[in-house]
C-alpha cells in the first residue's frame, strides 16, 4: 500500500502566486470604481446646491 501525499509546500507557493496575481488585477478596477462614485456623488451634490439657489 503506497501512499503518495502532495507537498504542502508546493501548493501553497502555488496559492500564494494565485493570490497575488488575483491582487493585481483587482486593484485597478476597485480605483476606477471609487472615481467614479466619488464623482457621481459630487455632481449631485452640486445639482442640490444649485437647485436650492434657485428656488430661495
Amino acid at each position: 500500500m503506497s501512499k503518495t501525499e502532495e507537498d504542502p509546500a508546493g501548493t501553497t507557493q502555488q496559492f500564494q502566486a494565485y493570490m497575488a496575481q488575483g491582487r493585481t488585477d483587482d486593484s485597478g478596477t476597485g480605483t476606477r470604481t471609487g472615481l467614479v462614485i466619488g464623482g457621481v456623488v459630487v455632481l449631485a451634490l452640486l445639482v442640490v446646491v444649485v437647485l436650492v439657489a434657485l428656488l430661495h
